[in-house]
């Protein structure tokens, strides 16, 4: 489920580089490895890098850990302990259980000694098993092919936001208190080409800006306590403009002592599900805030969102 070697920037920024020595051809994985990581600065989210580039670091270490293409990423779920610098980083994975068809791993992303992120993956190759149930996704306008880039679109926007192509398609602006339910997405890609996987996917599982903004009047920000990701099967043959696109659509019942969940669905242009996904979130109130409308008259929103509470407490 990961597209072969690729030279974007994404690919380049969520490098990692086994410390350990190499495997020998044949052999078996050893239960526990490490992998040299460099936080890039361009993917800044408020105070911290953001959570979706993180994600996708670690579940690269994570693959590489388990040696096996025929494992595809099940399930990757990340606890972000607090927001990381740009530099330098350490990833530390174990293969906890090694079964015959299923693998068990954990991780540990530190910089100088501090764990910054803990996360726990399930590996497995293809299940043969009936097919249930349908998830159809919502009927939208389909994508700009022309539009590469995202504009600037608020005042003080994540530096992330550069990095991805995003088009709003469902949602409301954020911060102004909107009758309107709590709903966000669009269609989402990387400005080079490069086909969807799962490194890519875990990117865009975190990528809009949380839902709950639309239910706020006053400026916040909002960082990830963790994330959970379920990859439900491998992207369709894409070709043209539509290959490395995808449909995706966030939403937040419920904010409550500052914390929020966020359930998202992400599709492949064809209708394919690929993602589910579920957070949760924190709101901070901030008197020198991340995001803040230029104009009501701007209608599409841009991203805001930074991986860690950084010692929110």
């Amino acid at each position: 489920m990961l597209a072969p070697d690729m030279e974007t920037r994404f690919d380049r920024d969520t490098a990692v580089h086994r410390i350990d020595p190499p495997l020998r051809d044949g052999a078996k994985p050893a239960a526990s490895a490490s992998f040299a990581a460099e936080i890039a600065p361009g993917w800044r989210a408020g105070r911290g890098p953001h959570g979706g580039y993180l994600a996708a670091m670690l579940l690269r270490a994570l693959t590489e850990a388990v040696a096996d293409p025929r494992r595809s990423p099940r399930s990757l779920t990340i606890h972000y302990a607090s927001a990381p610098e740009a530099g330098p980083a350490v990833i530390h994975t174990t293969i906890e259980r090694q079964g015959n068809s299923l693998s068990t791993l954990s991780a540990r992303l530190e910089q100088e000694g501090s764990v910054k992120a803990l996360a726990l993956a399930a590996f497995s190759v293809p299940w043969q098993a009936p097919r249930a149930g349908e998830m159809p996704p919502p009927e939208v306008a389909p994508p700009d092919l022309e539009q590469r880039a995202t504009p600037p679109l608020f005042k003080g926007a994540p530096e992330f936001t550069k990095q991805l192509v995003m088009q709003v398609r469902v949602g409301a602006m954020p911060f102004i208190g909107a009758d309107h339910p709590m709903e966000i997405g669009g269609w989402t890609a990387l400005p080079e080409p490069r086909p969807l996987d799962a490194l890519s996917l875990a990117l865009f599982a975190d990528a809009w800006f949380p839902p709950s903004f639309i239910g706020l009047s006053e400026p916040a920000i909002s960082p990830t306590v963790d994330l959970t990701i379920h990859f439900r099967q491998p992207p369709p043959p894409q070709t043209g403009a539509l290959d490395g696109m995808c449909l995706g659509i966030f939403t937040t019942r419920l904010l409550r002592e500052g914390f929020f969940e966020e359930d998202g669905v992400i599709w492949a242009p064809d209708g394919t599900v690929l993602v589910n996904s579920r957070q949760l979130g924190l709101i901070l109130p901030t008197d020198n805030p991340v995001l803040k409308p230029e104009a009501e008259e701007a209608r599409e929103p841009a991203p805001a969102r930074e991986a860690a509470p950084a010692d929110a407490s």
